[in-house]
């Protein structure tokens, strides 16, 4: 009979980018101790860089509570109750799915006993991790704010034109003259294009390259360059030396202001904007407006990289039909039976085919089967009368192999033992069309690819994982002529499965 470990993943959590990678190795480090001297098998690690434990948005920590809920794990292992949490209810509230999912939370440094008084003494850790947080907190806004007070500089990237000289920001005068020369320009009129073209003519660039439009635009924007710093709704005056007159400054502002460049339309939803790239150039796919000769205001899509000349000749698509048409596409492919049915065998069959093709499974599978084998032989030798210290010797030397090999096998098997079945793929995709239109294309859209003539759609799928994370299947959609399917057999080393819709 196959022996049962205690199996645990590992979170691991540092909140400061100031705070060296060492703070996570001597926390995986603790962990892995404790776990060795309590005969419980890592099986995975979770670990947030640079993370605050006062709120729970963290990638890895939501990546563990989701996969805590395949049961493949008893515990949840971290250096200190604090690396989990620093807030009482979110603690709480996670805690509770852990405990839904059968998997509990152990500090590998703050004992707690097996007795009701655990509870107690688990509350008050959880409460001082939380008054520390807040006390540590009030302190560093305190000495920021003393810091601000006596004019130095707290810290962060500083912004072209100046430079930092004994904990004082200081006027670069050499990046100082082109922030007069970009100021002046834009007050009298001349646009940011031939701004940035006049730059890069003399020579004048960026770490390096040409300044960009929206870095340009961040530097007429910025308040210190006036000498004024905003926090919160304290003004300093003392921090940032004037490198813009007033007058310039308050020119640029009201000109930026009506121009309201870069301000999106607080009524205006770009359903696809941030999932869609050029199928031709690879660049991103922005939003784009216009006004007719009638004064009709007209909404489109267009490539990033044809708006800034790369040689692209992608032509710009409007957005009321591209965005009718991508839905429209998705809706009727995934409420078609047939065309589900299709894809859900195939998507089964390539999960199936990726886990026999786990390489590392097989081999310690078959490295298992020999070592019972040679077991055998030995047990067969002994019952012969044969037995000395050589037999002995190699009785406890397979013993002792088959023993890692469980360990092994334990933690392969746990890689590839929940597989989507065929209502998780049909719950998935059915869900999805149900959303609202932009909580769909969230849900179900990882890419759009958009050509002339076509767009290619990537999906989101709740299986199909590749080394690079990526995953799910692409539809191929054409534009003008009712189209036709073909399901394409995936092959072995594909990590999506197509569907072509031809034109």
């Amino acid at each position: 009979m196959e022996k049962r470990f205690k199996t645990a993943v590992i979170y691991a959590r540092y909140s400061s980018d100031n705070q060296s990678e060492q703070s996570i190795e001597g926390q995986l480090h603790v962990c892995e101790d404790y776990a060795i001297n309590n005969d419980i098998l890592i099986l995975d690690t979770y670990i947030d860089r640079a993370m605050t434990g006062t709120n729970d948005n963290r990638p890895a920590f939501q990546k563990m509570i989701a996969d805590s809920k395949k049961k493949e794990w008893d515990y949840v292992l971290v250096y200190k109750f604090d690396r989990f949490s620093r807030n009482k209810f979110e603690t709480l509230k996670h805690k509770t799915t852990l405990k839904e999912n059968g998997v509990q939370l152990i500090s590998a440094t703050e004992y707690l006993p097996d007795t009701p008084e655990r509870i107690i003494i688990e509350s008050i850790f959880e409460g001082y991790a939380e008054y520390y947080s807040a006390e540590l907190s009030q302190k560093v806004k305190r000495g920021m704010r003393e810091t601000r007070s006596k004019g130095n500089f707290t810290g962060g990237t500083i912004i072209y034109g100046y430079k930092v000289e004994n904990k004082k920001v200081v006027i670069d005068e050499e990046q100082a003259e082109v922030v007069r020369f970009i100021y002046n320009q834009y007050s009298v009129g001349v646009f940011v294009k031939d701004i940035i073209k006049d730059l890069t003519a003399r020579g004048v660039l960026n770490k390096g390259k040409p300044f960009a439009r929206n870095t340009v635009y961040n530097i007429l924007k910025n308040e210190k360059y006036s000498g004024i710093y905003k926090y919160n709704d304290e003004i300093f005056d003392n921090i940032y030396p004037q490198i813009v007159p007033t007058d310039t400054f308050n020119i640029v502002r009201r000109k930026i202001d009506s121009n309201k460049y870069g301000k999106q339309s607080t009524e205006i939803v770009y359903l696809l904007r941030n999932k869609m790239k050029c199928g031709y150039c690879g660049s991103s796919i922005t939003a784009e407006s216009g006004t007719s000769k009638t004064g009709e205001k007209k909404r489109y899509y267009k490539c990033i990289g044809r708006k800034h000349n790369n040689g692209c000749t992608k032509a710009m698509q409007r957005k009321e039909f591209l965005e009718e048409f991508v839905l429209n596409a998705i809706l009727t492919y995934l409420t078609d039976k047939t065309e589900m049915d299709g894809m859900v065998k195939v998507l089964l069959k390539y999960q199936d085919a990726l886990a026999k093709e786990n390489i590392a499974l097989n081999m310690l599978e078959r490295e298992k089967r020999q070592t019972e084998t040679a077991l055998e032989n030995i047990m067969r030798a002994i019952e012969q009368g044969i037995i000395n210290n050589m037999t002995n010797k190699r009785m406890k030397e397979l013993e002792d192999k088959m023993q890692d090999l469980d360990r092994k096998l334990v933690i392969e098997k746990s890689k590839v033992s929940v597989k989507a079945s065929e209502n998780d793929i049909r719950e998935f995709f059915s869900q999805g069309i149900t959303l609202e239109a932009k909580l769909m294309i969230s849900y179900l859209i990882k890419e759009i690819r958009l050509y002339d003539d076509k767009v290619e759609i990537q999906f989101n799928s709740p299986i199909l994982k590749s080394p690079d994370n990526s995953q799910g299947f692409l539809l191929y959609t054409g534009f003008r002529k009712m189209p036709y399917l073909i399901l394409n057999k995936p092959q072995p080393k594909l990590k999506t499965v197509k569907v072509e819709i031809y034109i």
